[in-house]
Protein backbone atom coordinates (compact mmCIF):
# COMPACT_ATOMS: atom_id res chain seq x y z
CA UNK A 1 0.00 0.00 0.00
CA UNK A 2 3.11 2.13 1.11
CA UNK A 3 4.29 2.30 -2.44
CA UNK A 4 1.20 2.62 -4.29
CA UNK A 5 1.13 5.74 -2.42
CA UNK A 6 4.89 7.03 -2.92
CA UNK A 7 5.11 10.05 -4.87
CA UNK A 8 6.58 8.41 -8.38
CA UNK A 9 10.37 8.75 -9.05
CA UNK A 10 9.96 9.62 -12.19
CA UNK A 11 9.54 13.04 -13.24
CA UNK A 12 6.83 13.47 -15.82
CA UNK A 13 6.96 14.39 -19.04
CA UNK A 14 6.12 18.71 -19.10
CA UNK A 15 8.21 20.62 -18.28
CA UNK A 16 8.74 19.65 -14.75
CA UNK A 17 11.86 19.13 -12.82
CA UNK A 18 12.90 15.81 -11.24
CA UNK A 19 10.40 15.55 -7.71
CA UNK A 20 8.04 17.11 -9.41
CA UNK A 21 8.78 20.77 -8.10
CA UNK A 22 7.92 22.82 -10.78
CA UNK A 23 5.17 22.96 -14.21
CA UNK A 24 6.26 25.65 -16.81
CA UNK A 25 4.06 24.16 -19.31
CA UNK A 26 1.06 26.35 -20.01
CA UNK A 27 -2.05 24.04 -21.09
CA UNK A 28 -3.90 26.61 -23.39
CA UNK A 29 -6.41 23.75 -24.18
CA UNK A 30 -7.66 23.80 -20.92
CA UNK A 31 -8.43 27.58 -21.63
CA UNK A 32 -10.20 26.62 -24.70
CA UNK A 33 -12.38 23.82 -22.69
CA UNK A 34 -13.35 26.68 -19.95
CA UNK A 35 -14.89 28.64 -22.99
CA UNK A 36 -16.70 25.61 -24.52
CA UNK A 37 -17.86 25.04 -21.18
CA UNK A 38 -19.49 28.84 -20.49
CA UNK A 39 -20.90 28.91 -23.87
CA UNK A 40 -22.58 25.30 -23.30
CA UNK A 41 -24.08 27.08 -20.25
CA UNK A 42 -24.74 29.95 -22.38
CA UNK A 43 -26.68 27.57 -24.98
CA UNK A 44 -28.48 26.04 -22.39
CA UNK A 45 -30.02 29.29 -20.68
CA UNK A 46 -30.94 31.09 -24.57
CA UNK A 47 -31.83 28.08 -26.24
CA UNK A 48 -32.53 24.93 -23.76
CA UNK A 49 -34.06 26.37 -20.51
CA UNK A 50 -37.89 26.60 -19.96
CA UNK A 51 -38.65 26.68 -16.75
CA UNK A 52 -40.19 30.17 -16.48
CA UNK A 53 -43.93 30.64 -17.06
CA UNK A 54 -43.03 34.18 -18.37
CA UNK A 55 -40.49 32.77 -20.93
CA UNK A 56 -38.17 35.74 -21.85
CA UNK A 57 -38.92 34.47 -25.79
CA UNK A 58 -42.78 34.94 -24.96
CA UNK A 59 -43.15 30.87 -26.28
CA UNK A 60 -41.63 27.84 -24.76
CA UNK A 61 -37.69 27.40 -26.01
CA UNK A 62 -39.14 24.14 -27.67
CA UNK A 63 -41.14 25.69 -29.94
CA UNK A 64 -38.74 29.12 -30.85
CA UNK A 65 -35.82 26.04 -31.56
CA UNK A 66 -37.44 23.03 -32.40
CA UNK A 67 -34.45 21.67 -33.33
CA UNK A 68 -31.75 23.48 -31.17
CA UNK A 69 -33.13 22.70 -28.30
CA UNK A 70 -33.24 19.24 -27.84
CA UNK A 71 -29.22 20.02 -27.68
CA UNK A 72 -29.10 23.00 -25.91
CA UNK A 73 -31.20 20.56 -23.55
CA UNK A 74 -27.49 19.03 -21.97
CA UNK A 75 -25.65 22.65 -22.28
CA UNK A 76 -25.99 22.34 -18.04
CA UNK A 77 -23.53 20.10 -18.12
CA UNK A 78 -20.85 22.28 -18.56
CA UNK A 79 -20.67 22.93 -15.38
CA UNK A 80 -19.24 19.92 -14.69
CA UNK A 81 -16.79 20.21 -17.06
CA UNK A 82 -16.22 23.70 -15.25
CA UNK A 83 -15.69 21.93 -11.85
CA UNK A 84 -13.48 19.00 -13.69
CA UNK A 85 -11.22 22.12 -14.87
CA UNK A 86 -11.48 23.76 -11.58
CA UNK A 87 -10.18 21.16 -9.72
CA UNK A 88 -6.74 20.64 -11.83
CA UNK A 89 -6.14 24.55 -12.16
CA UNK A 90 -7.09 24.98 -8.10
CA UNK A 91 -4.04 22.04 -7.57
CA UNK A 92 -2.01 23.46 -9.42
CA UNK A 93 -2.34 27.12 -8.57
CA UNK A 94 -1.72 26.35 -5.13
CA UNK A 95 1.50 23.85 -5.16
CA UNK A 96 4.14 25.66 -3.96
CA UNK A 97 2.10 28.38 -1.88
CA UNK A 98 1.59 29.09 1.39
CA UNK A 99 -2.43 29.07 2.83
CA UNK A 100 -2.28 32.84 2.62
CA UNK A 101 -1.02 33.45 -0.97
CA UNK A 102 -3.13 30.73 -1.93
CA UNK A 103 -6.49 32.53 -0.27
CA UNK A 104 -5.26 36.25 -1.39
CA UNK A 105 -4.89 34.62 -5.02
CA UNK A 106 -8.27 33.18 -4.96
CA UNK A 107 -9.31 36.63 -3.56
CA UNK A 108 -8.04 38.39 -6.66
CA UNK A 109 -9.04 35.95 -8.98
CA UNK A 110 -12.85 35.74 -7.91
CA UNK A 111 -14.02 39.31 -6.32
CA UNK A 112 -13.28 41.78 -8.36
CA UNK A 113 -15.21 40.77 -11.63
CA UNK A 114 -18.09 39.41 -9.35
CA UNK A 115 -18.57 42.32 -7.71
CA UNK A 116 -19.21 44.20 -11.60
CA UNK A 117 -21.52 41.83 -12.44
CA UNK A 118 -23.52 41.96 -9.27
CA UNK A 119 -23.55 46.03 -9.49
CA UNK A 120 -24.10 45.92 -13.38
CA UNK A 121 -26.91 43.00 -13.03
CA UNK A 122 -28.90 44.88 -10.26
CA UNK A 123 -28.76 48.15 -11.99
CA UNK A 124 -30.33 46.00 -15.30
CA UNK A 125 -32.68 44.62 -13.26
CA UNK A 126 -33.62 47.50 -11.38
CA UNK A 127 -34.18 49.12 -14.37
CA UNK A 128 -36.25 47.24 -15.71
CA UNK A 129 -38.61 46.72 -12.85
CA UNK A 130 -37.21 42.92 -12.14
CA UNK A 131 -36.35 43.58 -8.45
CA UNK A 132 -37.86 44.61 -5.12
CA UNK A 133 -38.43 47.88 -4.11
CA UNK A 134 -34.62 49.57 -2.88
CA UNK A 135 -34.85 48.76 0.58
CA UNK A 136 -35.25 45.12 0.22
CA UNK A 137 -32.73 44.79 -3.15
CA UNK A 138 -30.22 46.60 -1.42
CA UNK A 139 -29.53 44.55 1.40
CA UNK A 140 -29.78 41.60 -1.22
CA UNK A 141 -27.38 43.14 -2.94
CA UNK A 142 -25.43 43.80 -0.24
CA UNK A 143 -25.33 40.15 0.51
CA UNK A 144 -24.44 39.38 -2.63
CA UNK A 145 -21.24 41.28 -2.83
CA UNK A 146 -20.16 38.62 -0.07
CA UNK A 147 -20.53 35.43 -2.19
CA UNK A 148 -22.28 34.15 0.59
CA UNK A 149 -25.71 34.85 0.22
CA UNK A 150 -26.68 30.58 -0.30
CA UNK A 151 -25.35 30.50 3.29
CA UNK A 152 -27.10 33.31 4.80
CA UNK A 153 -30.30 32.18 3.19
CA UNK A 154 -30.41 35.43 0.61
CA UNK A 155 -31.38 34.76 -2.85
CA UNK A 156 -28.70 35.43 -5.84
CA UNK A 157 -28.75 38.74 -8.00
CA UNK A 158 -28.17 36.04 -11.07
CA UNK A 159 -28.65 32.22 -10.74
CA UNK A 160 -25.96 31.23 -12.07
CA UNK A 161 -24.01 32.33 -8.78
CA UNK A 162 -25.25 29.14 -7.32
CA UNK A 163 -21.78 27.42 -8.59
CA UNK A 164 -19.52 29.95 -6.72
CA UNK A 165 -20.80 28.60 -3.42
CA UNK A 166 -19.98 24.99 -4.70
CA UNK A 167 -16.47 26.42 -5.57
CA UNK A 168 -16.11 28.03 -2.27
CA UNK A 169 -16.97 25.14 -0.35
CA UNK A 170 -14.28 23.16 -2.43
CA UNK A 171 -11.76 25.66 -1.70
CA UNK A 172 -12.55 25.72 1.72
CA UNK A 173 -11.39 21.85 2.15
CA UNK A 174 -8.81 22.27 -0.22
CA UNK A 175 -7.30 24.59 2.22
CA UNK A 176 -6.69 21.99 4.93
CA UNK A 177 -4.58 20.34 3.54
CA UNK A 178 -2.94 23.26 1.70
CA UNK A 179 -2.32 24.31 5.66
CA UNK A 180 0.20 21.39 5.98
CA UNK A 181 1.77 21.88 2.37
CA UNK A 182 1.16 20.26 -0.52
CA UNK A 183 2.97 17.22 -0.98
CA UNK A 184 1.59 14.34 -3.67
CA UNK A 185 0.74 11.71 -0.84
CA UNK A 186 -1.33 14.27 0.94
CA UNK A 187 -3.10 15.34 -2.07
CA UNK A 188 -3.73 11.56 -3.03
CA UNK A 189 -5.38 10.67 0.37
CA UNK A 190 -7.59 13.91 0.73
CA UNK A 191 -8.99 12.68 -2.77
CA UNK A 192 -9.70 9.18 -1.26
CA UNK A 193 -11.19 10.70 1.82
CA UNK A 194 -13.27 13.15 0.12
CA UNK A 195 -14.79 10.67 -2.49
CA UNK A 196 -15.27 8.41 0.83
CA UNK A 197 -17.32 10.94 2.21
CA UNK A 198 -19.37 11.43 -0.59
CA UNK A 199 -20.65 7.93 -0.52
CA UNK A 200 -21.22 8.04 3.35
CA UNK A 201 -22.24 11.55 3.82
CA UNK A 202 -25.79 10.89 2.61
CA UNK A 203 -26.34 8.36 4.82
CA UNK A 204 -24.97 9.57 8.09
CA UNK A 205 -27.70 12.48 8.96
CA UNK A 206 -25.31 15.59 9.39
CA UNK A 207 -26.05 18.11 7.94
CA UNK A 208 -22.45 19.98 8.17
CA UNK A 209 -21.17 16.53 6.60
CA UNK A 210 -23.19 16.70 3.49
CA UNK A 211 -22.60 20.45 2.97
CA UNK A 212 -18.96 19.99 2.16
CA UNK A 213 -19.04 16.87 1.06
CA UNK A 214 -21.20 17.44 -1.98
CA UNK A 215 -21.76 14.13 -3.69
CA UNK A 216 -23.36 15.97 -6.91
CA UNK A 217 -20.05 17.87 -7.72
CA UNK A 218 -17.03 16.40 -5.52
CA UNK A 219 -16.22 13.23 -8.07
CA UNK A 220 -15.49 16.03 -10.52
CA UNK A 221 -13.15 18.80 -8.41
CA UNK A 222 -11.63 15.43 -7.20
CA UNK A 223 -10.95 13.92 -10.28
CA UNK A 224 -9.21 17.26 -12.02
CA UNK A 225 -7.10 17.44 -8.72
CA UNK A 226 -6.24 13.49 -10.02
CA UNK A 227 -5.12 14.79 -13.67
CA UNK A 228 -3.27 17.15 -12.16
CA UNK A 229 -1.11 15.14 -9.89
CA UNK A 230 -0.91 12.84 -13.01
CA UNK A 231 0.25 15.83 -14.93
CA UNK A 232 2.83 16.88 -12.36
CA UNK A 233 4.02 13.78 -11.50
CA UNK A 234 2.77 10.78 -13.94
CA UNK A 235 0.10 8.70 -13.96
CA UNK A 236 0.30 5.53 -11.15
CA UNK A 237 -1.92 2.71 -10.51
CA UNK A 238 -3.14 4.69 -7.41
CA UNK A 239 -4.17 7.19 -9.20
CA UNK A 240 -6.23 5.62 -12.30
CA UNK A 241 -7.93 3.73 -9.39
CA UNK A 242 -9.10 6.61 -7.51
CA UNK A 243 -9.80 8.57 -11.20
CA UNK A 244 -11.49 5.60 -11.72
CA UNK A 245 -13.64 5.59 -8.77
CA UNK A 246 -14.19 9.68 -9.37
CA UNK A 247 -16.15 8.96 -12.43
CA UNK A 248 -18.07 5.53 -11.04
CA UNK A 249 -19.34 8.07 -8.29
CA UNK A 250 -20.20 10.85 -10.95
CA UNK A 251 -21.69 8.32 -13.30
CA UNK A 252 -23.75 7.26 -9.94
CA UNK A 253 -24.65 10.77 -9.25
CA UNK A 254 -25.86 11.93 -12.61
CA UNK A 255 -29.61 10.53 -12.13
CA UNK A 256 -29.38 13.60 -9.02
CA UNK A 257 -28.42 16.38 -11.42
CA UNK A 258 -30.35 14.96 -14.32
CA UNK A 259 -33.65 16.23 -12.20
CA UNK A 260 -33.70 19.68 -12.05
CA UNK A 261 -31.90 19.93 -15.39
CA UNK A 262 -35.32 18.06 -16.63
CA UNK A 263 -37.99 20.25 -14.71
CA UNK A 264 -36.17 23.20 -16.30
CA UNK A 265 -36.37 21.97 -19.76
CA UNK A 266 -39.75 20.16 -19.92
CA UNK A 267 -39.12 16.78 -21.22
CA UNK A 268 -36.65 14.09 -19.88
CA UNK A 269 -33.22 14.40 -20.95
CA UNK A 270 -31.18 11.09 -22.12
CA UNK A 271 -28.96 9.20 -19.40
CA UNK A 272 -26.89 8.05 -21.90
CA UNK A 273 -26.25 11.51 -23.48
CA UNK A 274 -25.05 12.75 -20.04
CA UNK A 275 -23.13 9.87 -19.56
CA UNK A 276 -21.19 9.83 -22.70
CA UNK A 277 -20.80 14.20 -22.03
CA UNK A 278 -19.23 13.46 -18.40
CA UNK A 279 -16.80 10.75 -20.01
CA UNK A 280 -15.69 12.81 -23.41
CA UNK A 281 -15.06 16.05 -20.70
CA UNK A 282 -12.43 13.33 -18.05
CA UNK A 283 -10.96 11.87 -21.76
CA UNK A 284 -10.76 15.61 -22.90
CA UNK A 285 -9.20 17.21 -19.96
CA UNK A 286 -7.20 13.69 -19.27
CA UNK A 287 -6.05 14.03 -22.93
CA UNK A 288 -4.52 17.59 -22.63
CA UNK A 289 -2.81 16.82 -19.02
CA UNK A 290 -0.82 13.75 -20.01
CA UNK A 291 -0.01 14.10 -23.54
CA UNK A 292 3.72 15.60 -23.95
CA UNK A 293 2.20 17.68 -26.88
CA UNK A 294 -1.41 18.41 -26.08
CA UNK A 295 -4.35 18.59 -28.52
CA UNK A 296 -5.00 22.41 -29.80
CA UNK A 297 -2.65 23.61 -27.29
CA UNK A 298 -2.82 27.69 -28.89
CA UNK A 299 -1.54 30.62 -27.22
CA UNK A 300 -4.68 32.53 -28.25
CA UNK A 301 -6.52 30.18 -26.11
CA UNK A 302 -5.33 32.19 -23.06
CA UNK A 303 -7.26 35.40 -24.54
CA UNK A 304 -10.48 32.52 -24.65
CA UNK A 305 -9.97 31.38 -21.01
CA UNK A 306 -9.38 35.12 -19.74
CA UNK A 307 -13.36 35.25 -21.08
CA UNK A 308 -15.04 32.41 -19.89
CA UNK A 309 -15.48 33.76 -16.10
CA UNK A 310 -17.27 36.90 -16.90
CA UNK A 311 -18.83 35.88 -19.46
CA UNK A 312 -20.40 32.91 -16.72
CA UNK A 313 -21.09 35.81 -14.46
CA UNK A 314 -22.74 38.22 -16.72
CA UNK A 315 -24.78 36.29 -19.60
CA UNK A 316 -27.92 34.95 -17.55
CA UNK A 317 -30.11 37.65 -16.28
CA UNK A 318 -28.37 40.11 -18.66
CA UNK A 319 -29.19 38.04 -21.56
CA UNK A 320 -32.78 37.12 -20.63
CA UNK A 321 -33.61 40.79 -20.37
CA UNK A 322 -32.22 41.41 -23.95
CA UNK A 323 -33.86 38.54 -25.46
CA UNK A 324 -37.43 39.81 -23.50
CA UNK A 325 -37.03 43.60 -25.10
CA UNK A 326 -35.71 42.32 -28.87
CA UNK A 327 -36.93 38.60 -29.20
CA UNK A 328 -40.15 40.52 -31.63
CA UNK A 329 -37.43 42.40 -33.52
CA UNK A 330 -34.87 39.47 -34.73
CA UNK A 331 -35.35 36.25 -35.87
CA UNK A 332 -34.65 33.86 -32.96
CA UNK A 333 -31.24 32.71 -34.27
CA UNK A 334 -30.02 35.95 -35.46
CA UNK A 335 -30.99 37.33 -31.63
CA UNK A 336 -29.03 34.77 -29.86
CA UNK A 337 -25.89 34.96 -31.90
CA UNK A 338 -25.69 38.92 -31.60
CA UNK A 339 -26.73 38.54 -27.81
CA UNK A 340 -23.61 35.74 -27.72
CA UNK A 341 -20.86 38.24 -29.48
CA UNK A 342 -22.00 40.69 -26.98
CA UNK A 343 -21.99 38.67 -23.94
CA UNK A 344 -18.22 37.81 -24.80
CA UNK A 345 -17.55 41.78 -25.81
CA UNK A 346 -18.82 42.53 -22.41
CA UNK A 347 -16.72 39.56 -21.18
CA UNK A 348 -13.62 40.80 -22.86
CA UNK A 349 -14.27 44.79 -21.42
CA UNK A 350 -14.28 43.53 -17.92
CA UNK A 351 -11.36 41.50 -18.06
CA UNK A 352 -9.26 44.60 -19.66
CA UNK A 353 -11.06 47.47 -18.46
CA UNK A 354 -12.47 46.50 -14.77
CA UNK A 355 -10.65 42.83 -14.11
CA UNK A 356 -6.81 43.67 -14.59
CA UNK A 357 -6.78 47.36 -13.13
CA UNK A 358 -8.41 46.27 -10.21
CA UNK A 359 -6.21 43.18 -9.17
CA UNK A 360 -3.34 45.19 -9.87
CA UNK A 361 -4.88 47.63 -7.52
CA UNK A 362 -5.64 45.28 -4.76
CA UNK A 363 -2.76 43.24 -5.49
CA UNK A 364 -1.02 46.47 -4.03
CA UNK A 365 -3.06 46.45 -1.13
CA UNK A 366 -2.60 42.93 0.08
CA UNK A 367 1.09 42.11 -1.09
CA UNK A 368 2.26 42.87 2.88
CA UNK A 369 -0.52 39.80 3.45
CA UNK A 370 1.05 37.52 1.36
CA UNK A 371 4.60 37.81 2.33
Amino acid sequence: MTSLLAAPSVAPPKGTTTGGKTATTRLYALDGLRLLAALMVVSFHFIGFDDWAASPWGASTSRVFPTAHHAAAYGWLGVQLFFLISGFVICMSCWGRSLRQFAISRFLRLYPAYWFAVLLTSGALLAAGRLEPVPATLSKILSNLTMLQEPIGVGDIDPVYWTLWAEMRFYLLFALVAALGLTYRRVLYFCGIWLLLTVLAPHAGIPLLSLFAMPDSAPYFVAGILIYLMHRFRPTLALWVLLGASWILAQGQLRNLMKPAENSVHHPLSWTVCLAAITLFYAAVLTVAIKRHPPFNYRWLATAGALTYPLYLLHEELGWEAIRQLHGHLPPWLLVTAITAVMLLAAWLVHRLVERPAVRALKRQVAPLSM
